[in-house]
């Protein structure tokens, strides 16, 4: 008698088991999609140290620093070769262009060497110490950018101070050197003129545009890629990971070069940072940090 009840009791436990077998997998599953929210990957990196350039920028354009004008000893002179064109380097006594006066011949000759960046010499055409010139030299092929700093820079600006030149036209960079700083500042728009003296073997355009990066200083410190730094109304911020977790730091930031820019305050050397901040990512994040294996370009 006693048979039934005791099959009907170890079907209800078999059913019981059941149940909770699936309830168990069920809480493992979701504690194993809960810890995968939980760590979110992101790219890290060390603050770093590293000097930063100071540089003030102007944009100008190109004029000779010093334009000899060449004529004839003699009066009563005749043009009867040129042997230059404008464009050519010269050197100082190089022939440029054979006279007649009186029966005689005569060269004209280069007082220095340069550039030659005007002629009007013709065949045939009369030459005379006090006409008009037959031939423009660029003294050594010198010239100046001029350009215009506004007035906050010119305390920062001194003679000699290096620069980097980029003319229009020219593929390459050009050093220079600050070579004067104007006095007065043009009152209307409150910039002064300043001259960037360079010397350069490629053929340079008068009054074509330039501009220049002239180095006033240095400052070295901590330096982080621009894309791991943040801007918000509640200031500038870095995303530093520590135990896997977010923390969001303030920091004052200073001078930028490429890619990086400085940290003056909030940041240690060594310290690991969010490569790319972002707004998705809050104070108290669990992450799994990935190191990167090379410093992300800014955009």
């Amino acid at each position: 008698m006693m048979a039934k009840p005791r099959r009907w009791l170890r079907g209800v436990s078999v059913l019981v088991l059941a149940m909770l077998c699936g309830t168990i997998r069920a809480c493992a599953a979701e504690e194993v999609d809960a810890d995968a929210l939980k760590g979110q990957a992101v790219t890290v990196l060390k603050a770093t140290k590293a000097c930063f350039p100071a540089i003030v920028d102007v944009s100008g354009f190109l004029i000779p620093r010093e334009e000899i004008a060449v004529r004839p000893d003699r009066p009563g002179a005749k043009v009867t070769e040129v042997l230059v064109e404008p464009g050519e380097s010269v050197t100082q006594g190089q022939p440029l262009a054979r006279l007649a006066a009186d029966g005689a011949a005569a060269t004209v000759q280069a007082p220095v060497a340069g550039l030659v960046s005007g002629s009007t010499a013709v065949i045939g055409s009369p030459a005379s110490p006090k006409g008009e010139a037959l031939f423009s030299i660029i003294t050594h092929n010198e010239f100046d950018l001029v350009g215009q700093a506004p007035t906050r820079a010119l305390s920062r600006l001194a003679v000699n101070q290096p620069a980097t030149v980029r003319i229009v036209g020219l593929p390459d960079e050009i050093e220079g050197r600050v070579r004067r700083v104007s006095a007065t500042v043009e009152p209307n728009s409150q910039l002064a003129s300043v001259f960037v003296g360079i010397s350069a073997s490629t053929r340079l355009l008068a009054n074509a545009s330039g501009r220049a990066m002239i180095k006033t200083g240095e400052s070295c410190g901590i330096s982080v890629p621009l894309t791991a730094v943040l801007y918000s109304s509640a200031g500038t911020v870095v995303q530093v990971v520590r135990r896997q977790t977010i923390e969001t730091k303030r920091v004052e930031v200073g001078l930028m070069n490429g890619g990086n820019i400085e940290i003056r305050d909030g940041l240690q050397e060594g310290d690991v940072i969010v490569a790319r901040a972002g707004a998705l990512l809050r104070e108290g994040d669990t992450v799994r940090p990935i190191v990167a294996t090379a410093e992300p370009a800014a955009e």
